[in-house]
């Protein structure tokens, strides 16, 4: 392999950058799953509360609830308190961007 060539400029970069590679891969796990992927894109065309994901998915609320939360913790979606209950959101544009790419909105 020649110096200087792109692959150990990458690896040079990898290092360097690792972490901000590790948390783009982790937002990318959270929205792995077609049931998450499906509440994101949901969630990009307007906020909604967890009765109305679980009514739209056909799931249990636990089951929402758990995906919910997955999403939340990978920053992708905040939820904001209307009396009982909770309207979700996302919050993340880089998310947005690659759900419409990947879904050709």
């Amino acid at each position: 392999m020649m110096e200087g060539s792109s692959l150990e400029n990458h690896k040079i970069d990898v290092e360097k950058n690792f972490k901000k590679y590790e948390k783009i891969a982790d937002k990318l796990k959270a929205i792995a799953h077609p049931y998450r992927l499906c509440i994101v894109k949901g969630l990009i065309d307007g906020e909604c509360n967890v009765t109305t994901i679980q009514e739209c998915l056909n799931l249990p609320q636990s089951t929402v609830s758990q995906h919910i939360s997955k999403l939340k913790s990978a920053g992708i979606i905040e939820g904001t308190r209307n009396g009982l209950e909770i309207c979700y959101r996302v919050v993340d544009n880089d998310i947005v961007k690659i759900v419409k790419l990947l879904l050709n909105d």
